[in-house]
C-alpha cells in the first residue's frame, strides 16, 4: 500500500537526479550502436532501483525514476505522443552562459496519447511504493508542449494536419488526458507538470527578444490557463496534479529572471493545480508578495535550496525565509524543496551525487524542524 498522504510533502523534491556514470556510459554505448535497447534498459532499471532505495533512505515520501530514461525533462515526453517526432532545432535555446543541444519536437501527424511509453516507465517505479512513499510521474505542462510545437511551426509546418493552432491545442488536451488516464489506471496518483512558459512572461528581456507586446503576454497567459485547466478538468479527486514553475535549468545555468508578479493573478489565482513548486533560491526569483494571489486551499512548495550549486544554505536563513513567506500563505500550506531538479537534462548540474544528497538532507532536516514531521 502506498503512503496515505499525497504531494506536496513538507520535505519535497522536483524529481530529476544526476545520472550515474554507469548510466551515462550505457547511453553513449547505445547511441554508438555498441549495445541494444534491452541492454540499455537493464542498466536504467538497475540505476532507478538504486535511486529509489536512496530516496527512501533520505526519508522522502515521494519516489521518482530521476528521469533516468530521458535526455530532456520535456522533449522525451512530447516524442512519446503519436504525431510528434524528434527533430533538429532551427535555433538552440540560449541560456545565461550556454546554449542547449539542437534537439526539439515537431508535429508530424495528428496527435494521440495512447500507448505513451511513460506509462510503462511509471509502472516500474510504482512497484517500489510502500507505506511511506508515493510514486510521482513528471511531465512538461500542456502549455509547454503547445509552446514548443507552435514555436516550431515555421521550421516544421503542420498545416496538412491542423488548420489552426486551436485545433492543435485541442488535440494536445486529448492526448494528455488519454496518457493521464492510462497512468491513473496503472496506479498513478501524483502527476507533476513542469513549466517554463510562465517565467518567460516575467522577464522583460525575454519578452523583448521574442517580440511579445503586453497584449501578446496577456493572450499567452490566457492560452496557458485554457490548455492546462482543460487537461485538469474532471480528473479523479484522488489524483494530485501539481506544477513546478521553472526559470530554466541546464548545466547549472538559467533561462529567465524576474519575480512572479506579472503572472501571479492568472498562475496562482486561476490555474487549477493542487500545489505550486516555485523557485525562490536567488535574487532572480523576486519576493514572496505574489503568493498573496494563491487561491483557495492550494499549497506552495518553496524552492529555497538551490540545485544549481553545491554550497549548502544556512538553515537559519532558510527558516527565516519560510516565516517570511508565511505572511502570504499560511505555514500549514507551505512546504520546502530544492528549487529545481538536479538534472533537467542528461548533462546534469555542476555538483556531485553526494552533494546532491546533502542538499536533500538539508531540505529534510529543515522541514522536520519547521513542521515537526
Amino acid at each position: 500500500m502506498a503512503y496515505a498522504s499525497n504531494a506536496p510533502f513538507h520535505a519535497d523534491v522536483v524529481g530529476s537526479y544526476l545520472r550515474p556514470e554507469a548510466l551515462k556510459q550505457a547511453r553513449a554505448a547505445f547511441e554508438a550502436g555498441e549495445i541494444d535497447a534491452a541492454a540499455l534498459k537493464a542498466v536504467e532499471d538497475k540505476a532507478i532501483e538504486e535511486l529509489v532505495a536512496r530516496q527512501k533512505q533520505a526519508g522522502l515520501h515521494v519516489i521518482t525514476d530521476g528521469e533516468f530514461r530521458r535526455r530532456w525533462w520535456h522533449f522525451d515526453f512530447m516524442w512519446g505522443f503519436a504525431g510528434v517526432e524528434h527533430k533538429a532545432a532551427a535555433h538552440r535555446v540560449a541560456f545565461h552562459d550556454e546554449v542547449t543541444p539542437a534537439d526539439t519536437a515537431a508535429v508530424t501527424g495528428r496527435l494521440d496519447g495512447h500507448n505513451h511509453p511513460f506509462v510503462e516507465h511509471f509502472k516500474f517505479v510504482k512497484q517500489f511504493e510502500d507505506e511511506n512513499t508515493v510514486a510521482r510521474q513528471t511531465m512538461p505542462s500542456p502549455a509547454q508542449t503547445l509552446f514548443v510545437l507552435t514555436g516550431n511551426k515555421a521550421a516544421y509546418p503542420y498545416d496538412e494536419f491542423y488548420a489552426t493552432d486551436e485545433e492543435l491545442a485541442a488535440d494536445i488536451v486529448k492526448a494528455y488526458r488519454q496518457t493521464i488516464a492510462d497512468l491513473y489506471e496503472a496506479g498513478c496518483r501524483n502527476v507533476q507538470f513542469d513549466d517554463c512558459t510562465w517565467t518567460r512572461l516575467c522577464d522583460p528581456s525575454v519578452r523583448e527578444r521574442l517580440g511579445w507586446s503586453d497584449e501578446d503576454a496577456e493572450r499567452l497567459q490566457r492560452q496557458n490557463l485554457d490548455i492546462i485547466n482543460a487537461v485538469i478538468e474532471g480528473q479523479p479527486a484522488d489524483l494530485a496534479i501539481n506544477t513546478h514553475v521553472c526559470r530554466g535549468n541546464f548545466h547549472s545555468t538559467w533561462l529567465s529572471s524576474g519575480g512572479y508578479a506579472p503572472v501571479a493573478a492568472n498562475l496562482f489565482g486561476r490555474e487549477n493545480v493542487n500545489a505550486y513548486y516555485l523557485e525562490f533560491d536567488d535574487d532572480r526569483s523576486g519576493d514572496f508578495a505574489p503568493l498573496a494571489e494563491v487561491s483557495g486551499d492550494k499549497k506552495v512548495v518553496l524552492g529555497l535550496i538551490t540545485s544549481k550549486t553545491p554550497e549548502l544554505e544556512d538553515p537559519a536563513v532558510i527558516k527565516a525565509r519560510i516565516e517570511e513567506a508565511s505572511q502570504f500563505v499560511p505555514l500549514d500550506r507551505l512546504c520546502l524543496s530544492t528549487q529545481c531538479g538536479f538534472a533537467s537534462t542528461e548533462e546534469g548540474n555542476k555538483l556531485t551525487e553526494e552533494q546532491q544528497w546533502a542538499k536533500i538532507a538539508l531540505v529534510k532536516s529543515i522541514a522536520d524542524e519547521v513542521w515537526g514531521d
